[in-house]
């Protein structure tokens, strides 16, 4: 979302007083009612899912483009007229490439699943002023989440304390060191989840320290639900697939005008 006077802030950006103000929230956390409210209104603190073709239908689905058609058509033309080495070669590339693109898309579908089955947790979370066990899933923008070495962060959010804080960020930003994360009242300059010193993200890993967690974003709103979305989407058709496609049905109108 852009407004007149530029993007957006990020959560990271806010002073932290006018971020709880807009989230309703206090450091103390939620009660059990607004955080019913909340899982009702924002959802579960899940990835995207959506209904998975079988890797049969997926490879099958490789032949819809014309040019493929048109070039197993050849290749069933030159088994009748005796030139079985053409044939051969022309299903041979055909096939290596509809297997190719499906295998690339069955593990991009691997990975989001895997994203999604890594914040499968359990919680520690302050509701009602008390510190309770919830899932993962139940989490909702406003509670407040404890964190110690070894933990997941479950989603994305704003540090309200941090003692030694280091979290392994690499899933998000590349960067194999762990990165150094502190509690403080303004935000930050930059928009780079990178440069988030007094954020930290679904996904990421705790290496040391302990910290309490106010949830800012969840499920498809967090940086890794943006991941794994784009994971999960289906790529606009390159170049080549669209010149194909034409080239394909050039051959095609031309074959049907030949045989008039």
């Amino acid at each position: 979302m852009t407004s007149d006077s530029g993007p957006e802030p990020k959560f990271w950006q806010i002073a932290l007083a006018d971020l709880e103000r807009r989230l309703g929230v206090s450091p103390n956390g939620l009660s059990s009612v607004e955080a019913a409210a909340r899982r009702l209104r924002y959802g579960p603190n899940t990835l995207e899912e959506r209904r998975r073709l079988s890797l049969a239908l997926k490879f099958l689905s490789r032949f819809r483009n014309p040019l493929v058609i048109i070039l197993l058509a050849a290749a069933v033309i030159s088994a009748l007229t005796g030139d079985l080495t053409s044939c051969i070669i022309i299903s041979t590339i055909v096939l290596m490439s509809a297997a190719l693109d499906t295998v690339q898309e069955f593990r991009a579908e691997q990975a989001a699943e895997s994203l999604k089955v890594s914040v499968a947790l359990k919680e520690q979370v302050l509701r009602d002023g008390k510190e309770v066990t919830v899932l993962g899933q139940d989490l909702v923008p406003g509670d407040v989440v404890l964190l110690a070495a070894g933990d997941l962060v479950p989603a994305d959010g704003r540090l309200l304390e941090a003692r030694d804080f280091f979290v392994n960020e690499a899933l998000l930003t590349g960067e194999s060191y762990p990165a150094e994360k502190h509690a403080r009242d303004e935000g930050v300059d930059s928009p780079e989840v990178a440069e988030a010193t007094n954020a930290a993200f679904m996904g990421s890993s705790v290496m040391s320290g302990s910290a309490r967690l106010m949830v800012c974003g969840t499920g498809l709103a967090t940086q890794l639900g943006q991941i794994s979305s784009s994971l999960r989407r289906a790529p606009p058709p390159s170049a080549l697939d669209q010149g194909a496609h034409r080239f394909g049905m050039l051959i095609v109108r031309f074959t049907g005008a030949s045989s008039c």
